[in-house]
């Protein structure tokens, strides 16, 4: 396995540490994946690191919630976000596609989208993160179509997940969207990590070009 960071190298580091103490093995490289080289030499990289591609999960995304990034105007925020959440994904799905579509036994994609793209939210946040997710989600479900029958690509869409945002967030926010959710509680980090996990398996073999909302309910 290759895990990617920008510049959490702790907690990549940590992830390496559990993979490894389950009795697996996991490489650890540093990538900014705003750019097409960059995502291409990632792909090739990883290729020639572990002879060949089974499973390719574009998981990164870019922060403009939290932190200095917060103050950004929109304008700067969109950059970011159609740089790293929508580039980078196209970017690193064709190459990853291209691999996998040459090897035997092809492979699988999970790109990551949001719950709300399909019913909307108010927000200039809000619609910035629709307009870009709402693009992997649109852009997936066409390429699950291009790269069938050898390779399947599918969505994961989130919910309110206990990432850091959900951390500094004001308590009284934070208790009323886990009162509005019907599984009464916000999700964790894992309860996306199992979903992506059952779409890479051979449990999965039959699905390709479907978005599963990983959210408590609150969208359905």
């Amino acid at each position: 396995m290759l895990l990617t960071y920008r510049a959490s190298a702790e907690r990549a580091q940590e992830a390496a540490g559990a993979i490894a103490a389950g009795g697996g093995r996991a490489l650890v490289r540093q990538a900014d994946l705003s750019t097409r080289a960059a995502c291409e030499r990632l792909v090739a990289d990883a290729r020639a690191e572990l002879g060949r591609l089974d499973v390719w999960v574009n998981n990164a995304g870019a922060d403009v919630l939290t932190g200095g990034a917060a103050d950004w105007d929109w304008e700067r925020k969109l950059d970011t976000l159609l740089a790293v959440d929508l580039k980078g994904t196209i970017a690193c799905s064709y190459a990853a596609g291209d691999v996998m579509r040459a090897q035997e036994r092809g492979g699988a994609i999970v790109n990551m989208s949001w719950d709300h793209v399909t019913t909307g939210m108010a927000g200039d946040n809000p619609q910035l993160f629709a307009a870009v997710k709402g693009g992997v989600l649109a852009f997936s479900k066409s390429l699950a179509r291009a790269l069938a029958p050898e390779v399947r690509v599918n969505v994961l869409s989130p919910g309110w997940i206990e990432t850091g945002f959900g951390e500094q967030v004001d308590r009284d926010f934070h208790r009323s969207v886990a009162e509005a959710t019907p599984l009464g509680r916000w999700g964790r980090p894992q309860d996306v990590a199992d979903a992506a996990v059952y779409l890479a398996s051979p449990q999965a073999a039959f699905v390709t070009g479907q978005a599963i909302n990983v959210n408590g309910g609150v969208i359905m």
